[in-house]
């Protein structure tokens, strides 16, 4: 097992990382939660038959009664409704101020789980057991929490962080070819904007990440749980040096609201990182367009799509665009890459730039 630190004084946590970890997720949460007694263990549709008892049994075995409740597999569960309907299962769980809130799933049961633990009796302790690569190496870490509304992704939300993440590499064995590519992609971000090194083992192994090599997969998310923890801990609350995690976001967000979440947010994310790249190139802010080149040969290998979805016109992503929450006085501030590694956070993009940086992706 290995371990990584998100160091942010009384806020600090550990992210567990490693084979079998589902079966000691009550002996883990029992060391840094001692006064837990009552847990409720939020699961989804999909990963709840697979590994739901599993981690009800492990909680229940180190004396935490644990309540479980089943929400519907996909981005619709992300939703103010299906949070009141979780406050109500706190509820009747008698949750108490000593009490936690494990999330066992991907991204959008660990976003909504953390959102009602962030405002259920104004705070209570939540876990972060994500099962999918995407949550292992993005959305489990950091303390964003949120729900959506109809305008946009995760525009009701709180900044709140876990009391620990616990990331079980075997339950990636059971991830569709599909999911797990698109967690690829958040990995591929966090070469493009921290570790040119990390980037090219991403190249050099995709093979054997695809194939659901142990070795492989806990070294990509021990790396990339690095990277963000870093980042995190410099800027807990995103005023500045935490917007570079966003490199592919801006398009990729506007893409998943426009095209009605058909794609999944890696998917999105790979268009919206070779998008941010065509324009980079176009403003003058990369060095040249060999990044852009090799962004679109790992995502390609990696499955990835890297242009926008049939029928879906460039123009389309205007509105949804405006709604980023990097913007500021209406002017969206782009996350651009320089070279592989290296990222800046400018407002100082040409509208014509994006203009073609988007029409570049249109089949």
């Amino acid at each position: 097992m290995a371990d990584v630190w998100v160091e942010l004084g009384e806020q600090s946590y550990p992210i567990y990382i490693g084979a079998g970890l589902l079966g000691r997720l009550g002996a883990l949460v029992r060391d840094r939660l001692p006064e837990t007694r009552r847990a409720l263990l939020v699961t989804d549709s999909n990963v709840g038959p697979l590994y739901g008892e599993t981690a009800r049994a492990a909680l229940e075995e180190a004396g935490i009664a644990t309540s479980r409740v089943t929400v519907a597999a996909g981005e619709a569960s992300k939703s103010l409704s299906q949070a009141f309907s979780l406050y109500t299962s706190c509820v009747r769980a008698e949750l108490d101020r000593t009490s936690a809130i494990v999330a066992l799933g991907g991204g959008v049961v660990g976003d909504l789980s953390g959102f009602v633990a962030a405002t259920y009796m104004r705070g209570i302790p939540y876990v972060q057991v994500p099962t999918t690569l995407l949550a292992q190496v993005d959305s489990a870490v950091g303390g964003k929490t949120g729900v959506d509304l109809p305008q946009g992704k995760n525009l009701v939300g709180a900044f709140y962080q876990p009391s620990l993440v616990v990331a079980d590499v075997e339950t990636l064995k059971t991830l569709p070819r599909r999911e797990l590519a698109a967690g690829m992609a958040e990995v591929v971000k966090y070469g493009v904007i921290r570790d040119e090194e990390f980037l090219k083992y991403v190249e050099v192994q995709v093979g054997n990440l695809l194939a659901h090599d142990p070795a492989a997969l806990e070294r990509v998310v021990q790396t990339s749980c690095r990277i963000k923890a870093d980042v995190v801990a410099a800027d807990p609350r995103e005023k500045g040096l935490r917007a570079i995690l966003n490199f592919g976001h801006t398009v990729g967000h506007a893409l998943e609201a426009a095209y009605g979440y058909m794609w999944l947010h890696g998917e999105c994310v790979a268009v919206g990182m070779v998008a941010a790249a065509i324009i980079a190139r176009h403003s003058g802010i990369a060095e040249d367009g060999r990044l852009e080149v090799r962004l679109k040969r790992v995502l390609e290998r990696l499955g990835l799509p890297t242009m926008l979805p049939e029928g879906v016109d460039p123009k389309d992503l205007g509105p949804y665009l405006r709604m980023d929450k990097k913007a500021k006085d209406g002017i969206i501030h782009w996350v651009m890459p320089v070279r592989a590694g290296e990222v800046i956070v400018t407002p100082k993009v040409a509208p014509d730039a994006i203009r073609w940086g988007l029409e570049a992706l249109r089949r």
